[in-house]
């Protein structure tokens, strides 16, 4: 069976070359940390417009908004050997799963819910089930039932990109200016190991073969929405032994076609799952092999490091999921939209951002005026505000973040069980807890017991609940300082 002939020149666009130019320098000034925008100094004023309020876009835009994701695409036309979306886990967070597909009408029921009851709410997306863009009758048209009820909103897609540049202009006239594409792989022979086939114009290809078309189709695809300003994140799936080294030549080349993003993800791999992976065995890098490929990548693409590889039905602040508050059966039909608690919630943010703006800059410089030359990985119990505002026993995941003379990032985040459950296990709790936590220097918390305190430390962890309800960058120079022993310079505009 011979493929198809698929070019990898996209249309351009003179008046997005300033665009272009911006995105394949990620967008952002000069930074060591080369991450996600933190704040808008950090980028382009018209490209700090569309991603402000974007969740996943900017790192500080998800300390204070929320995203929900409506499961209206179930069907897909690339086989990924990581993906299964026939299984489903209510606490469970992983891309493709959901409790309940709906149709077109049915989002925008539910989404007007969530708008009602989630002022934090600024972005509406659609990342399956299965592929928004294969699938696209039905996304568009949740697009424009959403739309005209809640105008203020922003759209946005994930897909394989497969059928992407078919679909590059409508997209372009629904207004919808952030794009993820997935992309594990720029080399077929890689590519083969990942996808054992997709489907294309009518036909099944499998192997090599496939893997190119993709190739060539994401390409055109991510150059075309760079040509018209549309940004882009490209997600990657870290798979230790297939694509871990060759996600370098990844990074290089979606930077190159513009990408304003790249986003390395864990391979979730576990046999329950029912993944060609999870059966066969592949294991998942480690938190310390996640980081330190990131860390290798920095230079390039500008990389996302607060992802939290959300279901396709999630509700809520990222690290939050709270979309089994809001199935079908509990949202009454003819419910209307009440945009009062949003309006007023954009309020109150916009005074707390620039606190925390005027915060985060002054304990950057704190940190950058020592003179050490130490570094310390910081995890942070929050949930949410940019503070440490989480009791140690309540976390369900941990910010982690760096200090060094670079300045304070954030570089990742470590998943736990809680360890209040409410009755016995919570030892054998802790003790993933301490797992989850390897490398790390130091926890922060609003609260921690005794108990705990003395198990973390007897296992070799620092913990203090000294910076309660601080900004969290706040408290990390603060803690630099004292856990080090070093004595602040006067600090540096």
């Amino acid at each position: 069976m011979s493929s198809p002939t698929v070019s990898i020149e996209g249309p351009t666009s003179t008046t997005s070359e300033g665009f272009l130019a911006a995105a394949k320098s990620g967008g952002c000034a000069p930074s060591s940390y080369g991450s996600s925008p933190t704040s808008p100094g950090d980028v382009d004023p018209a490209i700090w417009d569309k991603i402000k309020d974007h969740p996943c876009f900017s790192e500080e835009a998800h300390h204070y908004f929320a995203r929900m994701h409506v499961a209206v695409a179930p069907a897909c036309n690339v086989q990924c050997n990581y993906c299964n979306r026939k299984y489903d886990c209510a606490n469970e967070s992983r891309p493709g799963v959901v409790s309940e597909k709906l149709t077109p009408d049915q989002a925008l029921r539910k989404v007007i819910a969530v708008a009602n009851e989630v002022p934090q709410l600024s972005v509406l997306g659609i990342a399956g089930p299965g592929d928004a863009c294969y699938d696209w009758e039905k996304t568009k048209a949740t697009f424009d039932r959403v739309i005209r009820e809640i105008p203020d909103i922003k759209l946005c897609v994930s897909t394989n990109g497969l059928v992407l540049p078919d679909h590059v202009a409508e997209l372009a006239e629904m207004n919808v200016d952030h794009v993820t594409i997935t992309i594990n792989m720029v080399d077929p022979e890689v590519g083969a190991k990942i996808y054992p086939w997709i489907f294309y114009e009518n036909r099944r290809y499998f192997g090599i073969e496939a893997a190119r078309i993709l190739h060539a189709r994401q390409m055109l695809g991510l150059e075309m929405l760079s040509a018209r300003g549309i940004l882009t994140k490209i997600n990657s799936v870290m798979i230790p032994g297939v694509n871990d080294q060759h996600l370098f030549e990844v990074n290089k080349m979606v930077k190159e076609r513009g990408a304003f993003l790249h986003n390395v993800m864990p391979l979730i791999s576990d046999p329950a799952h029912g993944t060609h992976y999870g059966l066969i065995g592949q294991r998942g890098p480690t938190a310390m092999e996640m980081m330190a490929l990131q860390d290798r990548l920095e230079g390039g693409a500008k990389l996302m490091r607060h992802c939290r590889q959300c279901r396709a039905d999630a509700v809520g602040l990222l690290g939050e999921d709270r979309g089994q508050e809001f199935t079908l059966d509990g949202i009454p039909d003819g419910v209307t939209y009440e945009a009062g608690k949003r309006q007023a919630y954009r309020q109150v943010v916009a005074h707390e951002r620039r606190d925390h703006e005027a915060a985060r800059s002054e304990a950057i410089g704190m940190v950058k005026a020592t003179d050490s030359e130490k570094s310390l990985l910081v995890a942070v119990a929050t949930k949410g505000g940019g503070r440490v505002n989480e009791h140690f026993g309540h976390a369900k995941e941990f910010q982690v973040y760096e200090v060094s003379p670079r300045g304070i990032s954030l570089v990742g985040h470590r998943k736990v069980e809680r360890y209040c459950l409410g009755g016995g296990g919570e030892d054998a709790t802790l003790e993933g807890v301490i797992a989850a936590l390897e490398g790390i220097h130091i926890v922060l918390c609003a609260k921690i017991g005794n108990r705990p305190k003395e198990q973390l430390s007897r296992a070799g962890l620092r913990v203090t609940d000294a910076y309660g309800h601080d900004y969290i960058e706040t408290a990390v120079s603060a803690l630099y300082a004292a856990e080090l022993g070093i004595r602040p310079l006067a600090a540096t505009a």
